[in-house]
């Protein structure tokens, strides 16, 4: 009984969904119909929107560059595609932010990145050479004592970063002399 009483319950769905449809096509202006000529008043108005769009790039050395990008925009399916290789961090009314992770090094590494080590001993990456400039990231504290001579000079002196394989050879050379906590 409870199977006929569904099977009923299902079509007059079905047949008011009918009648529903046939209604909405008979109200005019709801459902365009090719015969009917478009009135002026009735195209509707297509104007681009203004976005802005900061595009985040974090580098495997930990900075973050940011690029302020204005955007006029047609069709949102196209700006998707722009930035399909970008995950989407935040929006905020027509300020879209997207971040993409860079294997490499940053910009400001390869122009002026210098390993050296503080006082303390830590390896260092400085903006500049050691002891005048300002300290990007520190890594690991090494045992200086156990260094050959040449290495500590480089050291005091300053390691010039000009590539991501030179970035990461550095930190494989000194990684064996850091200070294990205990």
């Amino acid at each position: 009984m409870r199977v006929i009483w569904i099977a009923m319950y299902r079509y007059t769905l079905a047949v008011f969904a009918v009648i529903l449809f046939m209604f909405i096509g008979r109200v005019p202006g709801l459902i365009p119909t090719s015969s009917a000529a478009p009135q002026d008043n009735q195209i509707p108005k297509t104007e681009p929107l203004n976005l802005t769009v900061i595009l985040e790039r974090v580098y495997l050395d930990g900075e973050i560059s940011q690029e302020l990008v204005h955007e006029t925009c047609w069709k949102m399916e196209n700006f998707w595609a722009k930035y399909d290789q970008w995950q989407l961090t935040d929006i905020n009314q027509s300020t879209y932010v997207f971040r993409k992770q860079v294997d490499d090094i940053s910009p400001l590494l390869k122009a002026n990145g210098f390993f050296g080590v503080t006082d303390d001993g830590v390896l260092t990456i400085f903006n500049g050479r050691p002891g005048q400039s300002h300290i990007i990231q520190s890594f690991f504290q090494i045992d200086i004592k156990k260094l050959e001579s040449k290495k500590q000079e480089e050291l005091i002196q300053g390691i010039p970063i000009k590539s991501k394989d030179h970035y990461v050879e550095v930190l494989e050379t000194f990684e064996p002399y850091s200070v294990k906590k205990q």
